[in-house]
C-alpha cells in the first residue's frame, strides 16, 4: 500500500530537474547526439533494441540517452513506446542462408564455403585501455575497407554462404530443423504466456530476455547443469530482407532490411529407438550484433529441450517456467525496484505484529528468560 508525502509532488518535480541537469552534464561541453550514440555505441543500441522488441537504432539512441546510459531503463523505454505503435501482422520468416554477411565463424569447421569473415570483434583484442580510444579521428582505415569487403563477401555472385547446420544436415548428422507451421506465431507482448509453450513462444522470450541472467544460465549448462556441451557451429552477423504479405495486394512486399545475429550451438545426441545417433540444435537470433546474447539463448533453448529429447531434467536451465517467467529483465526490475517506492503502512503493520509477537512471548516465558535468549 502506497500512501501520499507531503509536499511530495514538489519534491518529485525538483528531483525531475536534477535528473535533467546531471543527463545534460558539464554545459561547457558538447551535447552528445543521437548519430553519436547510435554510431560509437553500436552494440548498447543493438542490445536496447533487441530485448526492447524494436528495431530502430535512432529510437534506442534516444532512450539510452534519456536514461543516462541505463541500459535497462532504455529498454523500459522503448518497451513502453512500443505499446504506442499499431500492429498490422507478422512478417514472413527471414532468411537468414541469404544475409549479407558482415561476420561469420565458425568453431566447428575451418574452411566453409565462403569463407570465415572475422569482421567487427572484441575476441582477438587485447583487453588493455588504450589512449587511442578516447582520442577523435583514431582509428585505422583498413578497418574500413575489411568491412567492405566482408559485405561484399555475402552479396550476390560473391559465392553462396551456406550455414554449418545446412552441410550437417545434407549428410543427415544433425536433426532437420523444425518446419515453419506456417501459422502467425503466439505473441508474448500482446497475451499472457502459459506453460508449457512451443517453441516459438520459447525463442521469442528468449531473444527478449536479460542479457546477463541468460549468460549466466548458459553457463551453467556448461559447468553440468544442463546436460550441454556444445560446439559453435555458427555465428552470422548482417544484414537479412524483411518482407509482408499484403493480402489487400495478393503478394509480398519487401520492408526493408535489418541487422540480425544468429548462432547455431551443435551437441552430440546418442539417438534414441526412434532417432539415430546425430548432432542437436541450440538456437539464437537477436536484433544487431549481440553475439553474447545469441551464444547464451542457443545454450538455454538447447537445455530447454530436454523433455522432446528424452533426457533427464535436473538443472535450473532446463525448467521452462523458472528460465522463462524470471529472464525479462524490465518484469524483474519493476518487481526490485518497485521496494524504493513508500511502503510506510505495510511496515507499520509489520511492525506492530513484530512487537505483538514479542509481548506474547515475554509474557509467556516471563522478561527474565526473554531478556536471556535476546542476549
Amino acid at each position: 500500500m502506497y500512501v501520499a508525502a507531503k509536499g511530495g509532488e514538489k519534491a518529485i518535480r525538483n528531483a525531475h530537474r536534477l535528473l535533467a541537469k546531471r543527463r545534460r552534464g558539464n554545459p561547457n561541453l558538447p551535447d552528445i547526439t543521437l548519430a553519436q550514440i547510435a554510431q560509437q555505441l553500436t552494440l548498447a543500441v543493438d542490445r536496447v533494441m533487441a530485448e526492447g522488441s524494436l528495431f530502430d537504432p535512432e529510437l534506442a539512441a534516444l532512450a539510452v540517452k534519456q536514461a543516462r546510459g541505463d541500459l535497462i531503463e532504455a529498454i523500459f523505454l522503448i518497451r513502453a513506446f512500443r505499446t504506442t505503435l499499431p500492429r498490422f501482422g507478422a512478417s514472413r520468416p527471414v532468411d537468414t542462408a541469404a544475409m549479407l554477411v558482415r561476420r561469420r565463424v565458425s568453431a566447428t569447421f575451418k574452411d566453409l564455403p565462403g569463407g570465415q569473415l572475422l569482421g567487427p570483434t572484441f575476441d582477438y583484442t587485447h583487453r588493455l585501455l588504450g589512449a587511442s580510444a578516447g582520442v577523435e579521428g583514431q582509428y585505422d582505415e583498413v578497418d574500413d575497407a575489411t568491412d567492405h569487403v566482408a559485405v561484399l563477401a555475402g552479396a550476390a555472385g560473391a559465392g553462396p554462404m551456406p550455414r554449418v547446420t545446412d552441410l550437417l544436415g545434407a549428410d543427415g548428422l544433425i536433426e532437420p530443423s523444425p518446419a515453419d507451421a506456417g501459422e502467425e506465431p503466439f505473441d508474448i507482448t500482446r497475451t499472457p504466456v502459459t506453460y508449457p509453450v512451443d517453441r516459438a513462444t520459447r525463442l521469442q522470450t528468449l531473444a527478449r530476455g536479460d542479457e546477463g541472467y541468460l549468460l549466466a544460465l548458459g553457463y551453467s549448462t556448461q559447468r553440468g547443469f544442463g546436460r550441454t556441451h556444445p560446439f559453435v557451429g555458427e555465428i552470422r552477423f548482417g544484414d537479412v530482407e524483411v518482407s509482408f504479405f499484403a493480402e489487400e495486394l495478393g503478394f509480398e512486399v519487401s520492408l526493408g532490411t535489418l541487422q540480425l545475429t544468429e548462432c547455431q550451438m551443435v551437441t552430440q545426441f546418442t539417438g534414441t529407438a526412434q532417432a539415430p545417433p546425430q548432432f542437436t540444435r541450440g538456437y539464437g537470433l537477436v536484433f544487431g550484433q549481440c553475439e553474447r546474447k545469441a551464444m547464451s539463448m542457443a545454450l538455454v533453448e538447447r537445455s530447454l529441450r530436454w523433455a522432446e529429447l528424452g533426457e533427464e531434467k535436473g538443472a535450473p536451465a532446463q525448467d521452462e517456467e523458472f528460465v522463462l517467467a524470471h529472464s525479462d529483465n524490465v518484469q524483474a526490475t519493476g518487481f526490485v525496484e518497485h521496494l524504493k517506492l513508500p511502503h510506510y503502512v505495510d511496515f507499520q503493520a509489520e511492525l506492530d505484529l513484530v512487537r505483538r509477537m514479542r509481548a506474547e512471548r515475554a509474557a509467556e516465558a516471563g522478561p527474565e528468560a526473554f531478556e536471556e535468549a535476546a542476549e
